[in-house]
Protein backbone atom coordinates (compact mmCIF):
# COMPACT_ATOMS: atom_id res chain seq x y z
CA UNK A 1 0.00 0.00 0.00
CA UNK A 2 1.41 3.54 -1.04
CA UNK A 3 2.50 5.31 1.80
CA UNK A 4 -0.34 7.71 3.35
CA UNK A 5 -3.32 5.39 2.26
CA UNK A 6 -5.29 3.10 4.34
CA UNK A 7 -8.41 1.81 3.31
CA UNK A 8 -11.59 1.93 6.10
CA UNK A 9 -14.61 -0.46 6.99
CA UNK A 10 -17.38 0.57 8.38
CA UNK A 11 -21.05 -1.05 8.92
CA UNK A 12 -23.59 -0.13 6.17
CA UNK A 13 -26.69 -0.04 8.96
CA UNK A 14 -25.63 1.41 11.18
CA UNK A 15 -22.38 2.90 10.00
CA UNK A 16 -19.86 2.65 12.44
CA UNK A 17 -16.16 2.09 11.58
CA UNK A 18 -15.55 -1.51 12.12
CA UNK A 19 -11.51 -1.08 11.23
CA UNK A 20 -9.53 1.71 10.34
CA UNK A 21 -6.37 -0.25 8.69
CA UNK A 22 -8.03 -3.23 6.64
CA UNK A 23 -5.34 -5.27 5.20
CA UNK A 24 -6.74 -4.56 1.40
CA UNK A 25 -4.29 -4.82 -2.31
CA UNK A 26 -5.80 -2.93 -5.04
CA UNK A 27 -6.24 -4.82 -8.10
CA UNK A 28 -6.76 -2.10 -10.05
CA UNK A 29 -7.29 1.64 -9.20
CA UNK A 30 -10.40 3.20 -7.94
CA UNK A 31 -12.47 4.32 -10.18
CA UNK A 32 -14.50 7.47 -9.58
CA UNK A 33 -17.64 7.77 -12.15
CA UNK A 34 -19.31 10.89 -13.49
CA UNK A 35 -22.61 10.54 -13.33
CA UNK A 36 -22.19 6.69 -11.78
CA UNK A 37 -21.31 5.10 -9.16
CA UNK A 38 -17.30 4.06 -9.56
CA UNK A 39 -16.04 0.94 -8.51
CA UNK A 40 -12.70 -0.81 -6.43
CA UNK A 41 -11.80 -4.07 -6.56
CA UNK A 42 -9.11 -5.77 -4.49
CA UNK A 43 -8.16 -8.89 -2.35
CA UNK A 44 -7.34 -9.41 1.24
CA UNK A 45 -6.45 -12.58 3.19
CA UNK A 46 -8.74 -15.17 3.85
CA UNK A 47 -7.89 -15.01 7.54
CA UNK A 48 -8.95 -11.88 7.64
CA UNK A 49 -12.41 -12.21 5.74
CA UNK A 50 -12.99 -14.50 8.14
CA UNK A 51 -13.04 -12.09 11.07
CA UNK A 52 -15.79 -10.33 12.57
CA UNK A 53 -16.80 -7.29 14.14
CA UNK A 54 -18.13 -6.20 17.67
CA UNK A 55 -21.98 -7.01 16.24
CA UNK A 56 -20.96 -10.26 15.53
CA UNK A 57 -21.29 -10.07 11.61
CA UNK A 58 -18.29 -10.78 9.28
CA UNK A 59 -16.35 -7.42 8.70
CA UNK A 60 -16.16 -7.65 5.14
CA UNK A 61 -20.04 -8.94 4.33
CA UNK A 62 -21.71 -8.36 1.03
CA UNK A 63 -24.14 -5.27 1.03
CA UNK A 64 -22.93 -5.24 4.54
CA UNK A 65 -20.00 -3.59 4.43
CA UNK A 66 -18.64 0.52 3.20
CA UNK A 67 -15.43 0.87 2.72
CA UNK A 68 -13.36 3.78 2.15
CA UNK A 69 -9.81 4.91 0.71
CA UNK A 70 -8.20 7.65 2.86
CA UNK A 71 -5.07 9.07 1.34
CA UNK A 72 -3.28 11.51 3.32
CA UNK A 73 -6.40 12.15 5.44
CA UNK A 74 -8.99 12.73 2.82
CA UNK A 75 -11.39 10.13 1.62
CA UNK A 76 -11.09 9.88 -1.89
CA UNK A 77 -13.23 6.87 -2.39
CA UNK A 78 -16.16 5.67 -0.62
CA UNK A 79 -18.53 2.30 -1.84
CA UNK A 80 -20.11 -0.47 -0.66
CA UNK A 81 -19.02 -4.24 -0.53
CA UNK A 82 -21.36 -5.76 -3.30
CA UNK A 83 -19.31 -9.42 -4.64
CA UNK A 84 -16.88 -11.46 -2.26
CA UNK A 85 -15.20 -14.70 -4.18
CA UNK A 86 -11.97 -17.00 -3.01
CA UNK A 87 -9.86 -17.75 -5.83
CA UNK A 88 -7.07 -19.50 -4.29
CA UNK A 89 -5.19 -17.97 -1.34
CA UNK A 90 -6.84 -14.75 -1.65
CA UNK A 91 -10.25 -13.60 -1.06
CA UNK A 92 -11.63 -10.53 -3.78
CA UNK A 93 -13.75 -8.07 -2.94
CA UNK A 94 -15.49 -6.11 -5.25
CA UNK A 95 -17.07 -2.76 -4.53
CA UNK A 96 -19.35 -0.28 -6.21
CA UNK A 97 -20.47 3.40 -5.30
CA UNK A 98 -23.18 4.40 -3.04
CA UNK A 99 -25.28 5.03 -6.10
CA UNK A 100 -25.32 1.51 -7.36
CA UNK A 101 -27.91 0.71 -4.78
CA UNK A 102 -30.39 2.49 -6.13
CA UNK A 103 -30.15 -0.08 -9.18
CA UNK A 104 -32.58 -3.20 -9.04
CA UNK A 105 -34.92 -0.95 -6.09
CA UNK A 106 -38.37 -0.53 -7.52
CA UNK A 107 -40.34 3.01 -7.05
CA UNK A 108 -43.40 2.02 -4.69
CA UNK A 109 -45.08 5.95 -4.91
CA UNK A 110 -46.73 7.84 -7.30
CA UNK A 111 -45.17 11.30 -8.66
CA UNK A 112 -46.51 13.52 -12.03
CA UNK A 113 -44.82 16.02 -13.30
CA UNK A 114 -47.13 18.50 -15.62
CA UNK A 115 -50.48 16.81 -15.47
CA UNK A 116 -53.20 17.68 -17.68
CA UNK A 117 -55.88 18.80 -15.47
CA UNK A 118 -58.96 19.09 -16.45
CA UNK A 119 -61.33 21.44 -14.46
CA UNK A 120 -64.88 20.18 -13.40
CA UNK A 121 -67.63 21.33 -15.53
CA UNK A 122 -70.28 23.30 -13.86
CA UNK A 123 -72.73 22.81 -16.04
CA UNK A 124 -72.24 19.14 -17.16
CA UNK A 125 -75.99 17.72 -17.42
CA UNK A 126 -77.89 21.02 -17.21
CA UNK A 127 -78.87 20.96 -20.90
CA UNK A 128 -80.66 17.92 -21.15
CA UNK A 129 -82.80 18.87 -24.06
CA UNK A 130 -79.55 20.01 -25.72
CA UNK A 131 -81.30 22.89 -26.98
CA UNK A 132 -77.85 25.09 -25.97
CA UNK A 133 -79.68 26.80 -22.71
CA UNK A 134 -79.23 26.01 -19.03
CA UNK A 135 -82.51 24.19 -18.03
CA UNK A 136 -85.15 25.85 -16.60
CA UNK A 137 -83.90 29.73 -16.51
CA UNK A 138 -85.83 31.99 -17.10
CA UNK A 139 -84.67 34.42 -19.20
CA UNK A 140 -83.34 31.89 -21.19
CA UNK A 141 -79.51 31.42 -20.22
CA UNK A 142 -76.92 29.74 -22.97
CA UNK A 143 -74.56 26.88 -21.64
CA UNK A 144 -71.28 28.72 -21.25
CA UNK A 145 -68.09 26.81 -22.82
CA UNK A 146 -66.60 24.15 -20.27
CA UNK A 147 -62.84 24.96 -19.08
CA UNK A 148 -60.29 24.68 -20.70
CA UNK A 149 -57.98 21.84 -19.65
CA UNK A 150 -54.28 23.38 -18.44
CA UNK A 151 -50.84 21.72 -17.14
CA UNK A 152 -50.70 20.84 -13.52
CA UNK A 153 -48.08 22.02 -11.34
CA UNK A 154 -44.33 20.64 -12.47
CA UNK A 155 -41.35 19.71 -10.50
CA UNK A 156 -37.96 20.41 -10.75
CA UNK A 157 -35.13 17.72 -12.10
CA UNK A 158 -33.39 17.68 -8.94
CA UNK A 159 -36.61 17.67 -7.42
CA UNK A 160 -37.41 14.49 -9.12
CA UNK A 161 -34.08 12.99 -8.02
CA UNK A 162 -34.06 14.24 -4.11
CA UNK A 163 -37.67 12.28 -4.40
CA UNK A 164 -36.49 9.22 -5.92
CA UNK A 165 -33.89 9.01 -3.22
CA UNK A 166 -35.45 9.85 -0.82
CA UNK A 167 -37.94 6.58 -1.28
CA UNK A 168 -34.85 4.55 -1.32
CA UNK A 169 -33.76 5.53 1.96
CA UNK A 170 -37.32 6.08 4.06
CA UNK A 171 -37.93 2.25 3.40
CA UNK A 172 -37.20 -0.14 6.15
CA UNK A 173 -33.04 -0.45 6.01
CA UNK A 174 -32.64 1.21 3.12
CA UNK A 175 -31.00 4.43 4.84
CA UNK A 176 -27.28 4.00 3.73
CA UNK A 177 -26.71 7.68 4.52
CA UNK A 178 -26.27 9.74 1.54
CA UNK A 179 -27.05 13.48 1.35
CA UNK A 180 -27.90 14.91 -1.47
CA UNK A 181 -27.88 18.54 -2.52
CA UNK A 182 -30.56 20.73 -2.49
CA UNK A 183 -30.61 23.28 -5.07
CA UNK A 184 -32.84 23.31 -7.78
CA UNK A 185 -31.54 22.73 -11.68
CA UNK A 186 -33.75 25.31 -13.27
CA UNK A 187 -35.29 22.80 -15.68
CA UNK A 188 -39.30 21.61 -14.93
CA UNK A 189 -40.46 17.98 -16.24
CA UNK A 190 -43.02 17.48 -18.36
CA UNK A 191 -44.67 19.72 -20.86
CA UNK A 192 -46.45 23.21 -19.41
CA UNK A 193 -49.64 22.97 -21.05
CA UNK A 194 -50.12 19.45 -20.12
CA UNK A 195 -49.36 17.66 -23.34
CA UNK A 196 -46.80 15.70 -22.23
CA UNK A 197 -46.34 14.75 -18.52
CA UNK A 198 -43.45 13.18 -16.83
CA UNK A 199 -44.85 10.57 -14.98
CA UNK A 200 -43.13 8.10 -12.16
CA UNK A 201 -46.07 5.28 -11.40
CA UNK A 202 -45.42 2.31 -9.21
CA UNK A 203 -47.62 -0.17 -11.42
CA UNK A 204 -45.07 0.70 -14.65
CA UNK A 205 -42.77 -1.43 -11.73
CA UNK A 206 -39.93 1.69 -12.68
CA UNK A 207 -36.55 0.84 -11.60
CA UNK A 208 -35.06 3.30 -9.98
CA UNK A 209 -31.39 3.47 -10.56
CA UNK A 210 -32.56 3.92 -14.33
CA UNK A 211 -35.12 6.44 -13.65
CA UNK A 212 -31.90 8.43 -12.18
CA UNK A 213 -30.05 8.24 -15.12
CA UNK A 214 -32.25 8.27 -17.99
CA UNK A 215 -33.58 11.91 -16.15
CA UNK A 216 -28.95 12.76 -16.44
CA UNK A 217 -29.06 11.48 -20.16
CA UNK A 218 -32.17 13.25 -21.30
CA UNK A 219 -32.04 16.52 -19.60
CA UNK A 220 -28.84 16.25 -19.50
CA UNK A 221 -27.13 17.11 -16.12
CA UNK A 222 -24.08 15.93 -14.11
CA UNK A 223 -23.50 14.16 -10.46
CA UNK A 224 -21.04 12.70 -8.69
CA UNK A 225 -20.08 10.77 -5.04
CA UNK A 226 -18.48 12.70 -3.20
CA UNK A 227 -17.32 11.69 1.24
CA UNK A 228 -15.43 13.70 3.58
CA UNK A 229 -14.45 13.13 7.47
CA UNK A 230 -16.97 15.30 9.46
CA UNK A 231 -17.68 15.32 12.97
CA UNK A 232 -13.88 15.48 14.58
CA UNK A 233 -12.83 13.12 12.11
CA UNK A 234 -15.07 9.56 13.18
CA UNK A 235 -18.61 10.45 10.95
CA UNK A 236 -18.52 10.35 7.25
CA UNK A 237 -20.73 12.67 5.29
CA UNK A 238 -21.18 11.15 1.58
CA UNK A 239 -23.12 13.28 -0.48
CA UNK A 240 -24.45 13.19 -4.14
CA UNK A 241 -23.15 16.53 -5.32
CA UNK A 242 -25.56 17.70 -8.40
CA UNK A 243 -24.53 19.57 -11.31
CA UNK A 244 -26.02 22.58 -12.83
CA UNK A 245 -26.03 21.34 -15.19
CA UNK A 246 -22.45 20.05 -15.45
CA UNK A 247 -19.80 19.87 -12.64
CA UNK A 248 -16.05 20.59 -13.21
CA UNK A 249 -14.97 22.77 -15.71
CA UNK A 250 -11.95 23.56 -17.84
CA UNK A 251 -8.21 23.30 -16.60
CA UNK A 252 -5.31 25.52 -17.68
CA UNK A 253 -3.23 25.01 -14.50
CA UNK A 254 -2.82 21.25 -14.54
CA UNK A 255 -0.20 19.40 -16.32
CA UNK A 256 -0.23 15.80 -17.68
CA UNK A 257 3.39 14.76 -18.80
CA UNK A 258 4.83 11.68 -19.58
CA UNK A 259 7.90 11.47 -17.47
CA UNK A 260 6.51 13.69 -15.10
CA UNK A 261 3.51 12.25 -13.30
CA UNK A 262 2.24 10.23 -15.95
CA UNK A 263 2.66 6.24 -15.41
CA UNK A 264 0.99 4.29 -17.71
CA UNK A 265 -1.17 5.70 -21.37
CA UNK A 266 -3.87 3.24 -22.48
CA UNK A 267 -3.47 2.54 -26.63
CA UNK A 268 -4.81 5.37 -28.53
CA UNK A 269 -7.61 4.18 -30.74
CA UNK A 270 -9.62 6.12 -33.43
CA UNK A 271 -13.20 7.09 -32.92
CA UNK A 272 -14.84 3.94 -34.96
CA UNK A 273 -18.26 3.94 -34.94
CA UNK A 274 -18.59 7.03 -32.40
CA UNK A 275 -17.30 9.28 -35.19
CA UNK A 276 -20.16 11.60 -36.32
CA UNK A 277 -19.90 15.70 -37.61
CA UNK A 278 -23.44 16.27 -37.90
CA UNK A 279 -25.96 16.21 -34.64
CA UNK A 280 -29.44 16.70 -35.21
CA UNK A 281 -30.71 18.14 -31.37
CA UNK A 282 -34.60 17.71 -31.41
CA UNK A 283 -37.17 19.91 -29.28
CA UNK A 284 -40.55 20.02 -28.42
CA UNK A 285 -43.54 18.64 -30.67
CA UNK A 286 -44.54 15.72 -31.90
CA UNK A 287 -44.06 14.24 -35.73
CA UNK A 288 -43.63 17.05 -38.69
CA UNK A 289 -44.24 19.39 -35.41
CA UNK A 290 -41.25 18.91 -33.88
CA UNK A 291 -38.69 21.32 -33.53
CA UNK A 292 -35.30 21.00 -34.67
CA UNK A 293 -31.74 21.65 -36.18
CA UNK A 294 -28.81 20.79 -38.03
CA UNK A 295 -24.94 21.67 -36.31
CA UNK A 296 -22.18 20.52 -38.37
CA UNK A 297 -18.21 20.30 -37.92
CA UNK A 298 -16.54 19.57 -41.71
CA UNK A 299 -13.36 18.84 -41.88
CA UNK A 300 -12.70 17.22 -45.27
CA UNK A 301 -14.59 13.89 -44.15
CA UNK A 302 -17.83 12.63 -45.46
CA UNK A 303 -20.71 13.37 -43.27
CA UNK A 304 -21.73 11.32 -40.65
CA UNK A 305 -24.66 10.88 -39.69
CA UNK A 306 -25.68 10.47 -43.50
CA UNK A 307 -28.90 11.97 -45.28
CA UNK A 308 -30.27 8.75 -45.33
CA UNK A 309 -30.42 8.06 -41.49
CA UNK A 310 -29.24 9.62 -38.60
CA UNK A 311 -27.28 7.35 -35.71
CA UNK A 312 -29.40 7.20 -32.45
CA UNK A 313 -26.48 7.96 -30.31
CA UNK A 314 -25.93 11.56 -32.50
CA UNK A 315 -29.44 12.86 -31.65
CA UNK A 316 -30.34 14.43 -28.55
CA UNK A 317 -32.96 16.74 -26.89
CA UNK A 318 -32.52 20.08 -26.46
CA UNK A 319 -32.92 23.83 -27.13
CA UNK A 320 -29.44 25.55 -26.99
CA UNK A 321 -27.51 24.69 -29.49
CA UNK A 322 -24.05 25.02 -27.76
CA UNK A 323 -24.23 22.09 -25.61
CA UNK A 324 -24.77 20.10 -28.59
CA UNK A 325 -21.81 21.61 -30.41
CA UNK A 326 -19.67 20.86 -27.58
CA UNK A 327 -20.41 17.08 -27.60
CA UNK A 328 -19.92 16.89 -31.58
CA UNK A 329 -16.06 18.55 -30.53
CA UNK A 330 -15.65 14.72 -28.77
CA UNK A 331 -17.03 12.91 -31.73
CA UNK A 332 -14.38 14.07 -35.01
CA UNK A 333 -10.79 13.35 -33.36
CA UNK A 334 -8.24 11.63 -35.81
CA UNK A 335 -7.19 9.80 -32.38
CA UNK A 336 -8.08 9.70 -28.31
CA UNK A 337 -6.24 8.41 -25.56
CA UNK A 338 -8.89 6.75 -23.64
CA UNK A 339 -6.97 6.81 -20.08
CA UNK A 340 -4.05 8.00 -18.75
CA UNK A 341 -2.85 6.65 -15.32
CA UNK A 342 -0.83 9.01 -12.63
CA UNK A 343 0.80 9.47 -9.58
CA UNK A 344 0.80 12.48 -7.54
CA UNK A 345 2.48 15.06 -8.25
CA UNK A 346 2.73 19.13 -7.81
CA UNK A 347 1.61 19.04 -11.75
CA UNK A 348 -1.60 17.57 -10.65
CA UNK A 349 -2.70 16.32 -6.44
CA UNK A 350 -4.78 13.97 -6.09
CA UNK A 351 -7.95 15.35 -6.07
CA UNK A 352 -7.63 18.63 -8.03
Amino acid sequence: MAEGWRFIAVRALPEVILDWEVPFALSSNPKRDLSGPGSMSGTIEPEYARLRGPDGLPIIEEWGTKLFLEIEGHLRWGGIVTKTSFDGPKASIQCEGFSSYAHGIPYEAYLISGALITPKDPYAGKDKNHDGYIDFSHPKKKVPRPPKPYGGPRIDAFDAVRNIWGHIQSRPYGNISLRLDQHDLGEKLGAADGSDPWELAWWNNPDCGQTIDQLARDIPFDWIETHAWSGGGNTIDSRMVLGRPRLGRKRSDLRFADGENISAIARPEGMGDEYANEIVPLDKGEGRKMARFQAHKYEGRPAAPRAHGHRQDAVVRGRDAGPQLQRLSGRTGVLQIPAIQIVDHPNARFGS
